[in-house]
């Protein structure tokens, strides 16, 4: 699929889809609306009539409209292509070898975390409630009128498990999207080990946990039993988007700039714009989904 085409089903997505509630129409015109997936690029920004946008150059547009009949005129953004012909993941990688090599004093990705010491985050999945403890433990239990009536220790930071994981890693791991035959994401890595004994295997519990740069605040994003009893946790950590081989990570996002038209102008564009008339009804790609809440994080002291 070309990129003008991505961009317009994204567009579509949007307007067929996210438009459909009345309190999201009232706060979109003159709002942002970024893609929930992390291997994204686009974003799109809405003006209201009074204050349209004005394009630079030859942007190419579109005329869109939504299930409600409002009608938006969109510029799409001139995105160029890898000059070197590398996937960007391969680039990335070549460039994170060579900052490596740079003598330079940077703090490492536990420095830039010492802020989080003495600190616990929580985040209720269903059944379930989780505590994360920064360099203590992680704990999994179940509430009834304030007080945990289940409880199982996933695990105890382990110090020296984790240096030995994290040796000649540069203290950042990749993590290989499924999904994609390019898209990766890094993270540091601590090693929660000694847990609650496991009924199916004898063992302890343990859990590996990985510290990703996100740009909102320090929260527990997600929880996963990878095997029996082992456990994978992701914490989004804003203060690793210092380290130069996070921000390397960072996406470049474009933007789409959606002008809301006036009813009457709005009939008339449609008319006259051939590439609408050309397919009136957009097909909405259903891999594209909507931010949606998993659970519920919350911040303890």
């Amino acid at each position: 699929m070309s990129t003008s085409w991505f961009i317009l089903v994204f567009i579509a997505f949007w307007l067929n889809q996210a438009l459909l509630s009345d309190q999201i129409v009232a706060a979109v015109v003159g709002g942002t609306y970024p893609h929930s997936s992390r291997n994204s690029k686009y974003k799109i920004n809405f003006h209201s009539v009074e204050s349209p946008y004005h394009p630079d150059g030859d942007q190419e547009s579109i005329v869109m409209s939504d299930k409600k009949g409002k009608t938006f005129f969109c510029f799409l953004p001139a995105v160029e292509g890898s000059k070197s012909g590398q996937p960007t993941s391969q680039q990335n990688s070549s460039s994170i070898i060579v900052e490596s090599k740079r003598q330079i004093k940077l703090k490492t990705p536990d420095e830039l975390m010492e802020v989080m010491k003495d600190r616990c985050w929580t985040r209720q999945e269903g059944w379930w409630n989780y505590e994360f403890c920064h360099l203590k433990h992680l704990r999994q239990f179940h509430l009834e009128n304030g007080k945990a009536v289940q409880e199982f220790i996933l695990g105890v930071y382990d110090p020296e498990t984790t240096a030995a994981f994290n040796h000649n890693r540069s203290d950042v791991s990749i993590m290989k999207d499924p999904r994609s035959k390019d898209a990766s994401q890094r993270y540091h890595a601590h090693l929660f080990t000694n847990g609650t004994v496991c009924d199916l295997t004898s063992e302890p519990r343990e859990t590996e946990v990985r510290f990703i740069c996100a740009e909102s605040r320090v929260l527990i994003s997600s929880v996963k039993e990878i095997a029996t009893c082992k456990y994978a946790i992701m914490i989004h950590c804003p203060m690793l988007c210092k380290h130069p081989m996070f921000q390397q990570e960072r996406p470049v996002w474009h933007t789409i700039n959606c002008n809301e038209m006036p009813a009457e102008d709005g009939n008339n564009a449609v008319e006259n714009d051939a590439s609408f008339q050309e397919d009136k009804s957009i097909s909405v790609v259903t891999d594209i989904v909507l931010p949606t809440p998993y659970g519920r994080e919350e911040y303890a002291t």
